[in-house]
């Protein structure tokens, strides 16, 4: 068996694969395997690996077929004892693989590891946060976000005083670079498709927590973020993004805390159409209400 399967998912990403591959040829145990999907790519990215990759295992689709299913087709095929979620953006530093296997080969409690990620600049990327919460439905995506937007209770939601310094765990993280034990994945699957792309960490990290392993993060093992995607942003007004809350909500905290969700998401609804038919009273250019309420209402019905 090999020690390590690293999984990378990658459409029209050539330039960013090939440094993603070059910098893992120095980061892993030389037991490990790398599965490389091709998710439909136009730029040769299939190509490029074939040609100066030979080592990877490379699996090429015609036609997109979406991110969630290429993961789970490369888990399947995977044999490593530990498995590594890899975004073709992130490059890790010369060792950080075999640290991040060491981390928990040493702490047995733990399920899964993710590193510092740094950016070009040197920045440090801030992807750790807490679960969501009852609080947070009401702060976040609310208008208390946009009234109240240095609130104490919207630190403690991003995690702004978490200290990427020092060695911790998380609760929630960035899948861009994490390690997990397959004995943690046999126990849960990888992501719920229904929640991609906004909630599918959230879910993930929950899930590997209620199974009961820890998630820990190392502040001295680097992988540097070429693009930032670990950095999470969140639309203030999506209605994918509400719908994928309120499953999250239902999935982990119960229906109840479901009705909670939709009761802030019907207030920050309202809030919104109060402002545009201010915005009509006064004579302002008019927004249209509605595309707004249809693609609320099929969320409030639900």
């Amino acid at each position: 068996m090999s020690e390590v399967s690293v999984v990378i998912v990658a459409r029209d990403a050539r330039e960013r694969l090939r440094g993603c591959l070059e910098a893992l040829m120095h980061s892993l145990p030389l037991s490990s395997e790398v599965i490389v999907v091709d998710d439909g790519s136009c730029d040769g990215t299939g190509r490029m690996v074939m040609n100066e990759f030979q080592h990877a295992r490379l699996v090429r689709n015609d036609e997109p077929e979406g991110f969630v299913p290429c993961v789970e087709r490369a888990v399947r095929m995977s044999r490593g004892a530990y498995l590594m979620l890899l975004d073709p953006s992130v490059h890790l530093d010369p060792n950080a693989g075999r640290e991040m296997v060491d981390f928990l080969e040493q702490n047995l409690r733990h399920g899964a590891v993710v590193p510092r990620l740094v950016r070009p600049d040197g920045r440090t990327v801030a992807p750790h946060r807490p679960h969501p919460t009852l609080k947070s439905a009401l702060w976040l995506g609310t208008p208390l976000e946009q009234w109240r937007p240095e609130a104490p209770e919207l630190r403690e939601i991003f995690a702004c005083d978490f200290d990427y310094s020092h060695e911790n765990d998380v609760e929630e993280t960035s899948t861009a670079c994490l390690l997990m034990r397959r004995r943690a994945l046999k126990r849960v699957e990888t992501f719920d498709e229904a929640m991609y792309p906004h909630f599918h960490e959230a879910d993930l990290c929950m899930r590997v927590r209620e199974a009961g392993w820890r998630l820990g993060y190392l502040p001295n093992t680097l992988a540097l973020d070429i693009d930032g995607v670990a950095e999470r942003g969140y639309p203030d007004l999506s209605p994918e993004w509400h719908a994928q809350r309120l499953r999250w909500f239902r999935k982990h905290l119960g229906r109840p805390a479901g009705w909670w969700v939709k009761a802030c998401v019907g207030w920050t609804l309202s809030v919104r159409l109060a402002k545009e038919l201010r915005r009509r009273i006064n004579g302002l250019r008019e927004e249209p209400i509605a595309p707004v309420w249809r693609a609320y209402a099929g969320l409030l019905r639900s």
